[in-house]
């Protein structure tokens, strides 16, 4: 059954409840810069933050900078990434941006969403992780736990990663977006899970519309 919950009264109710469960929530991807996250973050599509973690140790190491990573050749770049899937355009995307901030940007990646979209293989969803993860932008990042996680729970009815970002944006607080991303990401990935979400645990059960619940 639908729960009768209004969106804003789950909206203040997830934030209490996985407010407690992630006091200081924050992505799972290892960086140490704005740069080292828009790179981690163009690994990251279609894989999991697991799997990135294993490679930016190494990548990092060799390259922590746009300027270093720069100047590797495309060989070495797709050596460094071969383990992730898609690793040839990763690469490719990788060393493009590296070398467009570089000499266009003076190394730094840039703060304005129309920057970052314009830098090779960056989309919404990336530009948004780092606007919201480097700079702390109220910024809503859509990826499948979050588009997932708001339909089940019944904050927006959408079919599109951009509808779910501007429903979501339209009844979150501002001072709440960025841990809000955080609370629906996590729990998407450990509890409310694509083929078996573990709802008899779920802490949002009660306020979730998801007619297949069990």
């Amino acid at each position: 059954m639908p729960s009768r919950t209004t969106a804003p009264e789950k909206v203040s109710f997830i934030r209490e409840t996985l407010g407690t469960l992630y006091p200081e929530p924050k992505s799972e991807l290892v960086y140490a810069s704005p740069f080292q996250l828009l790179i981690a973050t163009i690994l990251a599509a279609q894989a999991t933050d697991k799997q990135v973690n294993k490679i930016t140790g190494e990548l990092f190491r060799i390259a922590p900078d746009a300027a270093s990573m720069s100047l590797l050749d495309l060989e070495s770049v797709t050596t460094l990434v071969r383990s992730i899937n898609y690793f040839n355009n990763k690469a490719k995307n990788i060393l493009a941006v590296s070398r467009k901030l570089a000499d266009e940007y003076n190394g730094e990646v840039p703060e304005s969403r129309d920057a970052l979209e314009s830098l090779p293989g960056v989309g919404r969803k990336t530009a948004n992780v780092v606007l919201s993860n480097a700079f702390r932008r109220p910024v809503m990042p859509v990826d499948t736990h979050v588009h997932r996680v708001s339909n089940r729970l019944g904050l927006v009815k959408t079919s599109k990663p951009e509808e779910t970002e501007a429903g979501l944006i339209a009844i979150i607080p501002e001072a709440w977006v960025i841990d809000f991303h955080h609370y629906l990401l996590l729990h998407g990935r450990y509890t409310c899970k694509a083929k078996k979400p573990e709802c008899a645990r779920c802490v949002l059960r009660d306020i979730c519309d998801w007619p297949e619940k069990s």
